[in-house]
């Protein structure tokens, strides 16, 4: 398996992406954000459609468009103490003009219907090495601002009126956690595709979450989770020439149903 080069380029792609994935999906779903995080990787598909229809390469429209609209859904702000109402609205709306604007993208660069799968599915056994330097970078840039935002992200994540009340910038937090949560959709997108980009965010993540574990040890299962999903899919993937986003969403789906059955058992 390893001795085909785009077979270590993809296993490298998945550890970065997984790193990434397992880190600021529990952020996320800490911050009971997950829509967001489904919302932002079908928006960077129209990116990407828009990339291609420009000619240049689909990842960096991917990354453009996510960015915009975690700036824009990271601006509304925590409220008082709890999401604002019109936020899911806003998502909603933004990602269905997206899906349209991508749809529209595609056809004017009269795409073939591949290109279009390749985009809501991913090709990561066609992770090349450029392709590699940009991934690195954006894992590099995530978990950097990530490390500068993680004690004030964390406090207003839990407490969003103490820490306000203490001075923390919660609005700023929230700008700056959703620009890095944007591009980690994109990243995702590269291995599973805009569609199923979520399972990797948030399926190991919830699971973390779902066991009960104080913060850094949730942080560091949800991150071996996420490198289980990833690997796991692409030997399967190799083995039974079944695309690796169907193993990552199933794993996905059963590494939260052995949690919740856990607890269950633990609680009785």
């Amino acid at each position: 398996m390893f001795e085909f080069e785009f077979m270590r380029h993809a296993f490298l792609g998945c550890t970065l992406v997984s790193v990434l994935a397992g880190t600021v999906g529990w952020f996320l779903s800490l911050r009971r954000q997950a829509f967001a995080a489904h919302a932002l990787s079908h928006i960077g598909f129209s990116g990407a459609a828009g990339a291609v229809w420009l000619g240049v390469s689909p990842l960096f429209g991917m990354i453009a468009f996510s960015l915009l609209a975690g700036l824009a859904i990271g601006s509304e702000g925590e409220g008082r103490g709890k999401i604002p109402p019109q936020r899911d609205s806003t998502i909603g709306l933004v990602l269905a003009a997206s899906l349209g604007l991508g749809t529209w993208f595609l056809h004017e660069a009269n795409g073939a219907s591949s290109m279009a799968t390749t985009l809501l599915f991913g090709d990561v056994l066609g992770i090349d090495t450029p392709t590699l330097f940009i991934l690195a970078g954006v894992t590099a840039l995530c978990l950097l601002g990530l490390v500068f935002l993680g004690r004030p992200l964390l406090f207003s994540s839990l407490t969003p009126e103490v820490a306000r009340a203490r001075g923390v910038p919660v609005r700023l937090t929230s700008l700056g956690f959703m620009a890095v949560a944007a591009l980690a959709c994109s990243a995702c997108a590269e291995v599973s595709g805009a569609l199923l980009a979520f399972s990797l965010m948030i399926g190991p993540a919830a699971t973390a979450l779902r066991l009960g574990l104080c913060p850094a040890i949730g942080l560091l299962v949800s991150v071996l989770l996420a490198l289980v999903l990833s690997w796991g899919g692409l030997m399967l993937s190799w083995i039974t020439d079944i695309p690796i986003p169907f193993w990552i969403g199933l794993g996905a789906g059963i590494f939260y149903g052995l949690a919740n059955l856990w607890t269950r058992l633990r609680t009785n």
